[in-house]
């Protein structure tokens, strides 16, 4: 079963969000949308008919979005099929959230590293 297929996003904290955003945005040209951040486009190398993205945003210093982990930064990884993944993560001892999330924007779960990073994993939907 193949897990992680790519990056599906990049995600950190800053202490001023604003600052930061025009700091990405003025010196590193990085066109961050009203909602916080960017999705970069690209396609894949199987099918490069199909057009992805990988989101890459800066959250608030106090989001609990990366809880409970202490980190200020979590990465995405695409997988094919989540629920399978968690399975074979769960059999194999790694710490895995019983929260799963499933809307129009896909499916995702988290998982922590042995340093208690908090992972998210996203099943894109169809298309995406």
């Amino acid at each position: 079963m193949t897990r992680v297929t790519g990056i599906g996003g990049i995600f950190f904290k800053a202490q001023d969000v604003d600052a930061m955003r025009e700091w990405y945005k003025t010196h590193l040209g990085i066109p961050v949308e009203t909602w916080g951040g960017t999705a970069f486009k690209w396609r894949e190398h199987e099918t490069p008919e199909r057009e992805a993205s990988t989101t890459w945003s800066i959250f608030k210093n106090d989001s609990d979005y990366f809880g409970p982990s202490e980190s200020r930064f979590m990465v995405n990884y695409r997988v094919e099929d989540l629920h399978a993944t968690l399975d074979a993560l769960r059999a194999e001892g790694v710490r895995v959230d019983d929260k799963v999330d499933e809307s129009e924007y896909g499916k995702f779960g988290w998982v922590y590293d042995p340093e208690g990073n908090k992972i998210e994993l996203w099943q894109p939907p169809d298309g995406m």
